[in-house]
C-alpha cells in the first residue's frame, strides 16, 4: 500500500454541496483508505535567505489517502463533491523515504 495525497483545486465548477462530504469520507473509511484531511487556510511561504514566492493560493483542501496503485487512488475520486463540481484534483505520491 502507497499514501497517496489528493490536493483539491480551487476551481469548482458548481457549488459543493457540504452534506456530500460527510458521505464520501465515510465511504473512504469504509474501505480503509481514509488517513486524513483538511481544508487549507492563508499562510505564508519561508525561506530562510532570499525572497520566498507566495503561497500556492488555488490549493483549497486536501485528503490523505491509502492505494495499492495510482490507478486505484484515480478511482477513490468517484462521489469526492469537489471533483463531481468539475473542480480539479491533483493525486500525488507520498513516497516513503
Amino acid at each position: 500500500m502507497s499514501d497517496y495525497i489528493l490536493l483539491m483545486h480551487d476551481d469548482t465548477v458548481t457549488e459543493v454541496p457540504g452534506g456530500d462530504w460527510d458521505a464520501y469520507l465515510q465511504t473512504l473509511k469504509r474501505r480503509g483508505a481514509f488517513e486524513g484531511g483538511s481544508a487549507i487556510g492563508g499562510g505564508v511561504c519561508m525561506r530562510k535567505a532570499g525572497t520566498a514566492p507566495s503561497i500556492t493560493a488555488h490549493l483549497a483542501g486536501y485528503i490523505r489517502v491509502t492505494a495499492d496503485s495510482l490507478d486505484k487512488a484515480k478511482s477513490l475520486l468517484n462521489g469526492n463533491p469537489h471533483f463531481e463540481a468539475g473542480g480539479t484534483v491533483e493525486v500525488r505520491e507520498l513516497p516513503r523515504i
